[in-house]
């Protein structure tokens, strides 16, 4: 992998990341921009003791441009894009609009191939690999900034998701903070361990391939399964056999069968509800450890896809137990969706 670091013109930093190392990356930013104005702000909720990104700005984002203004595709002759090069592998570049910015932490996007209708589903092993490699690189440069306390990578995709650029992409965000869906885990990990004293990940793994029911794929160094108490009506999480803490832990045989594994499930989920249906909405999040908490390397890192279909012409809406209680009700069985992720692997 060959990285190149350069700048757009208003300051923001720009990577490209490539398979061969003999690519230059020398194409300016040509564009007339004035510098970001950001007005990210934490605000903490004294009921909850969860925080809030106030950020006023993202009101003025791009929302669904047409395909040839496209702001994640290559520049071309006389269309100017936030990538100055006129072909590229994998980008990750500062967000225009952030969530998080300045002492409130730090987003990138990650723009996951040029081709506009393509989809994470359709790169190659290699290409997807790339991927992991820059997810990589972004997590050990956050871990270098004192404002970001946890990186999250994930991939919004589909409009039911309420995505605005139809370009295959993702986003990392540097939290200034642990978030609320990690300080719980954290808490069942230290109480599971309080009263076991065992790791809470390695025991539900463990339970997972014991149990089998639940099974999407396995591996040699990795387990996709549909959790016991699935949120969502199609849910597969993705851990590595042997724990580690972030992603910059994973060898080299791990990152090989991650690409691997990973595309399969992405396009088990596009044959979900059947051949010729539109790709399947989903949501993809890396959960890594937070920086500098105690026994860190107690924490596993995985990745938890889900959908918010739940059949061929229904969504998964968090109406009033899930939005005003946080109570989930999960109209498909667990079992039945791993049987269905099992099913549709040979259509």
């Amino acid at each position: 992998m060959k990285k190149t670091v350069t700048t757009l013109a208003d300051g923001r930093e720009l990577l490209y990341f490539d398979s061969r190392d003999d690519v230059v990356r020398d194409a300016v930013d040509r564009r007339p921009l004035d510098a970001v104005a950001t007005s990210s702000e934490i605000r903490r909720d004294p009921l909850l003791g969860d925080s809030v990104a106030v950020a006023s700005h993202r009101q003025g984002r791009p929302y669904h441009p047409p395909a040839d203004e496209c702001p994640l595709c290559p520049s071309q002759e006389g269309r100017l894009s936030e990538i100055p090069d006129d072909h590229y592998d994998v980008v990750v570049f500062e967000n225009r609009f952030p969530s998080l910015a300045g002492d409130s932490g730090r987003c990138e996007v990650v723009c996951f191939t040029s081709d506009h209708d393509s989809s994470f589903a359709g790169l190659s092993e290699e290409q997807a690999g790339l991927v992991l490699e820059a997810w990589t690189d972004r997590t050990a440069e956050f871990a270098g900034l004192d404002q970001v306390e946890q990186v999250f990578c994930f991939e919004n995709r589909g409009a039911e998701i309420g995505v605005t650029l139809g370009h295959p992409h993702g986003q990392i965000y540097g939290y200034p903070f642990v978030t609320p869906r990690t300080e719980l885990m954290l808490r069942s990990m230290e109480k599971h361990r309080a009263e076991t004293g065992g790791n809470l990940f390695d025991d539900l793994v463990a339970r997972e391939l014991t149990d089998g029911d639940r099974i999407v794929i396995s591996g040699e160094h990795w387990v996709a399964f549909v959790p016991y108490a699935a949120h969502w009506p199609y849910e597969v999480h993705l851990y590595p056999l042997r724990r580690v803490p972030d992603l910059r832990e994973l060898d080299d045989a791990e990152r090989t069968e991650f690409a691997q594994i990973y595309l399969e499930l992405l396009r088990r989920f596009d044959r979900i509800f059947g051949p010729g249906r539109p790709p399947t909405p989903y949501i993809s999040a890396w959960h890594q450890a937070p920086f500098g908490i105690p026994d860190r390397e107690e924490f596993a890192l995985h990745l938890e896809l889900f959908t918010v279909r739940r059949t061929t012409s229904k969504l998964k809406f968090l109406a009033g137990s899930e939005s005003g209680m946080s109570v989930f009700i999960n109209d498909v069985p667990p079992e039945a969706a791993a049987a269905r992720l099992r099913e549709v692997a040979s259509e």
